[in-house]
């Protein structure tokens, strides 16, 4: 039965992630090490690529799946990370819910799991308790690796006690497969409909999903995880922040701002992350117009303290 539960545990958990038998504590306990079951969600996920192959391409499904990673790029950088993890400008209740909605189409798990997770890696940065340092635990380990480890699944509610007050947002990120659902069952309508209405189109709800979903999804992955592993190996540092965050312009460029890592190590709490004007922030840019319109509002700045310690 122990043996069986190893492999139906995970499955269950693709649905009801605060799904732990014996307790979240103890799978926290475990040693950090591969475990396949784990890495199969990601399997999936790459070899949903190939299907390619077999559906083709059309400027209409590659333009969808470039528009799809620049629109859940930004629900990862300006609303997991920079709102839940943060808390780097405010918002409405009803906009912090959508905000998490979106970012659940990232296949990112759930923002108060993104948030503790992002929230301890700041509290221990590149040493021995950071469960992603490419310093202290390899390359590979973490880009991807870290993440096919039970260990690292359990959101940690203790340090997110601020997000887990809102029982719609505990909703969301306990039941994270919503996100990919609603995506994959909205880009095969779409596909669907366009094939038959539009056939100029060249597309199919099949040709839609392989581009939309995992591709698209598969790209904006390594992307994010590229903040993990290259931010930490690659670029210059300003500050000297104890750590090994750098500040790179390509990352920038490919996750909208998220490249200038070295500028956000040292401080936080800013909605800015390319401190200066020639740092492409398209994030920052885009919360700002957010700003202009009343979406958010009290969007934290970069305290002239901060420019004065520059190098």
């Amino acid at each position: 039965m122990r043996f069986l539960a190893r492999f139906t545990t995970p499955l269950i958990q693709m649905i009801d992630s605060d799904h732990f038998p014996g307790g979240a504590e103890s799978v926290r306990a475990r040693p950090e090490k591969f475990e396949f079951a784990r890495a199969i969600p990601f399997l999936v996920l790459h070899l949903g690529c190939l299907g390619a192959i077999w559906t083709g391409w059309s400027w209409t499904a590659v333009a969808v799946a470039v528009f799809l990673y620049v629109a859940r790029m930004f629900a990862v950088t300006a609303f997991y990370h920079r709102y839940f993890c943060h808390r780097a400008y405010k918002t409405s209740r009803a906009g912090q819910f959508l905000f998490a909605l979106a970012g659940l189409t990232a296949m990112q798990r759930g923002p108060l799991w993104w948030a503790a997770v992002h929230r301890h890696h700041h509290a221990h940065s590149d040493d021995e308790h950071d469960v992603h340092s490419p310093g202290v635990k390899g390359f590979l380990w973490s880009h991807v690796g870290w993440l096919t480890s039970s260990r690292n699944f359990p959101t940690d509610y203790r340090l997110v006690k601020d997000l887990a007050k809102f029982p719609e947002l505990v909703f969301l990120n306990r039941f994270d497969v919503i996100g990919p659902l609603l995506l994959l069952a909205g880009l095969y309508g779409l596909g669907s409909a366009l094939g038959t209405w539009v056939p100029s189109s060249g597309t199919s709800g099949a040709q839609m999903v392989v581009w939309g979903f995992f591709l698209s999804t598969t790209v904006l992955f390594h992307a994010t995880c590229a903040v993990n592993s290259l931010a930490h190996t690659m670029g210059n540092k300003r500050f000297d922040n104890g750590d090994d965050s750098r500040n790179s312009l390509l990352l920038a460029i490919f996750t909208l701002g998220e490249g200038w890592h070295n500028n956000h190590h040292h401080y936080q709490a800013s909605a800015r992350q390319g401190f200066y004007w020639w740092e492409i922030d398209i994030s920052y840019y885009l919360i700002r117009l957010m700003g202009f319109c009343r979406l958010v509002w009290d969007i934290k700045a970069v305290p002239p303290s901060v420019y004065r310690k520059a190098s």
